[in-house]
């Protein structure tokens, strides 16, 4: 078996990582040693980020059916009842062109994710198929298979999970963020006569119990416990230990348990993405406490850096130095999320008395404080020194003609401009936009038009993954962010 793109791994990231490279027409492998997709409840949300890339894969209107605008945000509630503090980011029509949160069931997610990759006769897949080696030989990597057989790809991904084999072989090292906490993670499903609950995520901050509680998706519910010290982890997952700890909210009369298992929240960072031809993507290469919901969305933007890079370099577009890139500007992405997870895991997680008190005269005794989702910046990468919004995501508004951009422009690298800076540009400038495949809208209409005037701009330079490049007053300017494309040496080569 032979293929551009091996990936390791069929969860959720392995899975969108198959559907780009699949619709961009390369040859994809997928192996992983389980035959079924996990029939229980895992991860419960997305962002608005993160549907804008299933709208970029074709499967946004299959993402939607199964998933619920998270439209009510999340409440940090006190012992005492207070409110103090609620994370914003709930309005139904964010800048992805989309709400700007989603909850689902993660193995309805999953099966639309695989029915789309069968879209794609190039992707090949392979359950019940561990890969046992992997090695470096010269333009290609070699995979040992349980089996006895073998395949090789040009390059591999290991989207296999916190104890990935293939981060393994690269000998990437693990830094340590400081938070490691057990929690005891209760799913269940509400009967027809369920009781009232909030339809907002609530942390309970209790020191005597922390607790989450989450409206997932139809009658589905979430409550996420934390371990005490002298717990009895066994006797916690124990149907009358459950019911006993959220009995002020549900009883068994009321709804049907579905899961209980204990997790020990993580919160890592690798050193090494990328070795050679091997990479790493989603919790391979990171893990953050679910305190924002975001561990399952970094894994899905590390899908979308990757794929339309790893399309660049093996269509012969960019050179192999584009690769290095990857963690360059995912890393400090999904740092600054892990760490902002942290602390606000700190909130939730003080279980001193004297602590929690303190943590709540910090909070202001009137209206609660709200802090909105945040939108961190790539690392150092295509977009060099540039000022923001360089290195932020581009907002997908919809256009004059009722289409959102992305429906526009494609999966492409385009540039937006006003005519006369568009035209100015040199042939050299022209080359490397037709090296990358790059769609020009020199035309942009209203509301393009309004974003342009309102920083100052008179072009943009966007990436497939729809993050900016730069921001263009001048054809000069122009020019100059072009020249940072990764088709560059490419086209001066020819």
């Amino acid at each position: 078996m032979t293929a551009d793109v091996a990936i390791v791994g069929y969860g959720p990231v392995g899975a969108l990582l198959a559907n780009l490279l699949g619709q961009a027409g390369l040859s994809v492998l997928v192996l992983d040693k389980e035959r079924q997709v996990y029939p229980l409840p895992r991860a419960i949300h997305f962002d608005g980020e993160v549907m804008r890339i299933f709208q970029s894969a074709g499967l946004r209107e299959a993402a939607l059916a199964v998933s619920r605008p998270g439209n009510q945000g999340m409440h940090f509630v006190n012992a005492e009842g207070r409110t103090l503090l609620i994370r914003g980011g709930t309005a139904d029509d964010g800048p992805h062109g989309c709400a700007n949160n989603y909850y689902f069931h993660q193995p309805e997610l999953e099966r639309v994710l695989r029915e789309g990759v069968a879209r794609h006769a190039g992707v090949a897949v392979r359950l019940g198929c561990e890969v046992t080696a992997l090695r470096e030989r010269g333009d290609w990597v070699e995979l040992d298979l349980a089996d006895g057989g073998t395949a090789r790809a040009r390059y591999v991904v290991g989207c296999d999970g916190a104890r990935s084999l293939v981060r393994k072989t690269m000998d990437s090292r693990m830094e340590d963020l400081g938070l490691h906490q057990p929690w005891l993670v209760f799913d269940a499903i509400l009967k027809d006569d369920g009781p009232s609950l909030p339809a907002h995520t609530v942390q309970y901050c209790d020191p005597a119990r922390p607790m989450t509680y989450c409206n997932v998706v139809g009658r589905r519910r979430r409550w996420e416990i934390m371990v005490m010290p002298g717990d009895d982890t066994a006797a916690l997952v124990r149907p009358d230990t459950l019911w006993a700890l959220v009995r002020r909210w549900v009883t068994p009369e009321q709804a049907d348990l579905e899961r209980a298992v204990v997790y020990t929240f993580h919160s890592v960072l690798a050193h090494g993405w990328r070795k050679g031809r091997m990479l790493l993507a989603g919790d391979s290469a990171h893990q953050t406490p679910p305190f924002l919901g975001q561990g399952m969305c970094a894994g899905m933007r590390d899908a979308a850096n990757l794929a339309w890079k790893l399309e660049a370099v093996l269509r012969g577009r960019a050179g192999d130095a584009l690769l290095d890139s990857y963690e360059s500007e995912r890393a400090p992405h999904v740092r600054a999320f892990v760490e902002l997870a942290v602390r606000l895991g700190g909130i939730i997680q003080a279980t001193d008395p004297d602590a929690a008190r303190e943590r709540d005269r910090r909070f202001s005794a009137g209206e609660p404080e709200i802090f909105e989702f945040p939108s961190p910046a790539l690392g150092p990468g295509l977009q060099g020194d540039a000022p923001a919004p360089a290195g932020l995501p581009f907002p997908q508004p919809r256009l004059d003609d009722g289409r959102l951009l992305d429906e526009a422009l494609g999966n492409r690298m385009a540039i937006i401009g006003a005519p006369g800076v568009v035209a100015a540009v040199g042939d050299a400038t022209r080359e490397r936009w037709r090296t990358m495949d790059a769609v020009v809208l020199d035309r942009p209409g209203r509301t393009l038009a309004a974003w342009l005037d309102a920083h100052g701009a008179r072009a943009v330079v966007l990436r497939p993954d729809r993050y900016l490049m730069g921001v263009a007053r001048t054809s000069d300017e122009l020019e100059r962010i072009t020249a940072r494309l990764p088709a560059a040496e490419v086209a001066l080569s020819r």
